[in-house]
């Protein structure tokens, strides 16, 4: 089952789009791309783009002629990325392995990575991969979410998983706020060759104006669903209608706010 939870295919990359980048992935793109652009790079690897929130960010911050290498381990999120896109020049498309990539060392000035080095199995190996790959003085720039506590629209699906599955809940919501605590991060950054890190916590107050939509996103739009269907304890419109109830009750009805809190990380080599 382990290798299922970063398995991102089928109607996942579509309801993934839909339902959660707008509210709790295109502010941090934004401003992750807004970051690279004061670098003014030349030569830029994407890890973990998913289904191009930040690339298309990228492509419209960064210099026309700057190169963009954007990477995922699964296919069918590039191609919703690849559609954002495009044809356009100085861009590649690349299915990679975060852990083992497959480029020559010292070729790009920037990495960026937006909420996926929580999913790599071995963080320090990923970092040690992404500084071999930089160019000296290159830049890793990325970001992770913070705490459960602090982004309670997870902490709503832990608890409604728990309550379907009280012996062996779906493990995919825990993950990406694995990895909150700044000094972990940038003491793992350090150990893997790093000579300077930089770190900054973002707290928003996300405006959201469909709690049906965003909830849809919450249970079609990552590997969980396979392993609720799969598993066949209660229907997946039935949870999906327990999740919109709860997201309204909690915020209240739209449009309404939540409150998200990750953290930035710029490292150098």
């Amino acid at each position: 089952m382990a290798e299922k939870l970063t398995e991102f295919v089928g109607d996942i990359p579509g309801h993934y789009d839909n339902g959660l980048g707008p509210y709790i992935f295109v502010d941090y793109a934004a401003d992750i791309a807004r970051r690279a652009a004061v670098l003014k790079p030349r030569h830029v690897l994407e890890l973990a783009a998913g289904t191009g929130i930040v690339s298309k960010a990228l492509k419209d911050q960064l210099d026309s002629d700057t190169h963009l290498v954007v990477t995922d381990l699964n296919g069918p999120m590039l191609e919703i990325a690849r559609s954002k896109i495009g044809d356009r020049a100085n861009t590649e498309f690349a299915v990679a392995d975060a852990m083992q990539l497959d480029f020559a060392d010292d070729r790009f000035d920037l990495i960026v990575c937006q909420f996926g080095v929580m999913f790599f199995p071995d963080k320090q190996a990923s970092m040690k991969e992404a500084r071999r790959v930089l160019r000296p003085g290159g830049s890793y720039l990325f970001n992770t979410w913070g705490a459960l506590e602090d982004n309670p629209f997870a902490a709503i699906m832990i608890d409604i998983t728990h309550k379907i599955f009280t012996n062996d809940p779906p493990v995919f919501y825990k993950i990406p706020f694995s990895y909150p605590g700044p000094d972990e991060v940038c003491q793992d950054l350090l150990q893997s060759g790093f000579q300077q890190v930089d770190h900054e916590i973002i707290d928003l107050d996300k405006i959201v104006d469909s709690w049906r939509r965003f909830a849809k996103g919450l249970v079609f739009g990552n590997p969980s669903i396979t392993e609720l269907e799969e598993r066949g304890t209660m229907d997946a419109e039935d949870v999906l209608i327990l999740v919109e109830e709860e997201l309204r009750t909690r915020f209240g009805p739209e449009p309404s706010s939540m409150p998200l809190k990750a953290t930035v990380f710029h490292a150098l080599k």
